[in-house]
């Protein structure tokens, strides 16, 4: 058995399809059939069950898939002493990362660093903050908005201000009635928005709320005239001399969205970890 084999028997168990894993690890479907069909005839058993809908783990099955993990977790915690030890600055840093920090910062942070540490081999997961709390254990260094994780060394990076964009003007002595634009984030965005609104429900009325997938696709609909949105400021600070806004505040203090890197304790003893963390917190993420 190699290392690729228990990684596909990981992915599989992940996908649940072979058709959903072949597409992810980028082979073919057929390849990955019988490299399945090469790890049952190793083991003696069947590994999966095949139904319409996904693969399901046979009692064998869920025993092996379990050793996998182990073999695969063995492994990290070889190449990480590795990696400790040399005296270049090599081996794998994996980042989980907020989807809007991945879009506007971490290409020009990535390029720098690997620029600096070509032999570190980056391993990148990108989504909402929230799915990356439920599995923040399975990376060196999670960057998310929002609050920041428990039990994890956790260090701000920056405050990104909220405000409301609009193709219409933001009438002080009348109540604004339009659509709302939403998009994508998870329920402490959300939980914030709903909270000003709710502060401001004699100036700021809602007729609808739209949520799409994408910022991008938020702003682009607010500025076909569609409705209002609320954008942080690392997304829309080119926007503020050609839209009406207006920042969001409670009770006099700007209403933020923070953002933070997380590491468990100890990470920081892999060289390829600890440059990265260097290289995020000495990073100016807004003008001043």
């Amino acid at each position: 058995m190699k290392i690729d084999d228990y990684e596909l028997l990981l992915k599989l168990n992940e996908v649940g399809t072979i058709r959903g894993t072949a597409k992810v690890i980028l082979i073919s479907q057929p390849a990955v059939t019988q490299r399945l069909k090469y790890i049952e005839e190793y083991f003696g058993v069947p590994i999966f069950i095949r139904t319409s809908k996904r693969l399901i783990p046979t009692p064998s099955g869920e025993i092996i898939i379990e050793h996998a993990e182990r073999v695969m977790n063995q492994e990290r915690k070889l190449k990480n002493k590795l990696a400790e030890s040399g005296k270049e600055v090599q081996g794998t840093l994996s980042i989980a990362c907020s989807s809007l920090i991945s879009q506007r910062f971490l290409p020009a942070i990535l390029g720098e660093f690997t620029n600096r540490y070509p032999k570190v081999a980056i391993d990148l997961v990108t989504g909402i903050s929230e799915d990356i709390r439920r599995d923040h254990k399975k990376y060196h260094v999670c960057i998310i908005r929002g609050e920041k994780l428990k039990e994890t060394t956790s260090i701000r990076l920056f405050d990104d201000p909220l405000y409301m964009f609009d193709t219409e003007a933001f009438p002080h002595d009348s109540l604004k009635e339009r659509p709302l634009i939403s998009f994508k984030s998870d329920d402490s965005m959300h939980e914030l928005v709903d909270n000003w609104l709710y502060h401001h429900q004699d100036r700021i009325k809602p007729l609808k709320t739209m949520t799409v997938d994408q910022i991008e696709t938020c702003k682009q609909f607010m500025k076909q005239g569609i409705g209002m949105a609320v954008l942080p400021e690392s997304v829309s600070d080119s926007m503020k001399d050609s839209y009406p806004h207006i920042p969001l505040e409670v009770e006099g203090k700007s209403v933020t969205r923070d953002t933070w890197v997380c590491y468990q304790e100890g990470i920081r003893k892999l060289p390829q970890v600890d440059h990265f963390i260097k290289l995020l917190t000495n990073t100016q993420f807004l003008s001043q």
